[in-house]
This record gives C-alpha cells, sequence and structure tokens, in this order.
C-alpha cells in the first residue's frame, strides 16, 4: 500500500506564502516524477509543477517566478513554496508521484487527498 499525504494548506491574504509538502510512504521502492496539481470549483485538474527525480522541474505560465517545487528523495517527499499568491490560486492542490512498488513492477501513479488552498483579496 502507498500513501500520499499532503499538508501545508490554508487560508492566506493576496501577496501572501504559503508551502505545500507531500509525503509518500508504504511500500515504495523507487519515485520517478513528483508533481502538484489544482482544481478549482467547476474546473479541470491543471498541473501546477512537476520535478522529476534528478530535479529537473517545469511550471505552469501562471505560476513561474511565483512557486517553487523541490524534493527530498530521502523523505520521499515533495514540496511547492508558493510566493506572492493571488486569489486566482486558490483551489484544492493535489500531490501526484510517479511509484514503483517492487523489482518487478512499472511505474503506477499516485494521488493525495488533496489540500485547500483559499487566497482571499
Amino acid at each position: 500500500q502507498v500513501q500520499l499525504v499532503e499538508s501545508g494548506g490554508g487560508l492566506v491574504q493576496a501577496g501572501g506564502s504559503l508551502r505545500l509538502s507531500c509525503a509518500a510512504s508504504g511500500s515504495i521502492r523507487s519515485i520517478n516524477a513528483m508533481a502538484w496539481y489544482r482544481q478549482a470549483p467547476g474546473k479541470r485538474r491543471d498541473m501546477v509543477a512537476f520535478i522529476t527525480s534528478d530535479g529537473t522541474t517545469n511550471y505552469a505560465d501562471s505560476v513561474k517566478g511565483r512557486f517553487t517545487v523541490s524534493r527530498d528523495n530521502a523523505k520521499n517527499t515533495v514540496y511547492l513554496q508558493m510566493n506572492s499568491l493571488k486569489p486566482e490560486d486558490a483551489a484544492v492542490y493535489y500531490c501526484y508521484a510517479e511509484i514503483s512498488r517492487t523489482r518487478y513492477s512499472g511505474l503506477n501513479p499516485y494521488w493525495g487527498q488533496g489540500t485547500q488552498v483559499t487566497v482571499s483579496s
């Protein structure tokens, strides 16, 4: 069994900062890419930031220069530092990871349960 548990969401004023964390636990052999997605009410779930196992990152245009994704491979944890938050950043943020559980299994996608980020104007 594999679990992704997010933390760090909450309410912040526009212009403020939040740091999200997501820890993967359970039967894990290796983790490939990790990412953060977000979904606002009535909208689709979109990728926010993506980081490979060697640290290569990619960001949605809307968050470039404001958000930073990082990971600690020893802790199976991915972070999202969010600065200069805007009301349009409000959404449920989901952690995503591509995980191999055994020597003989391939990579499978796993999702966290989501953490709410609310930005007041």
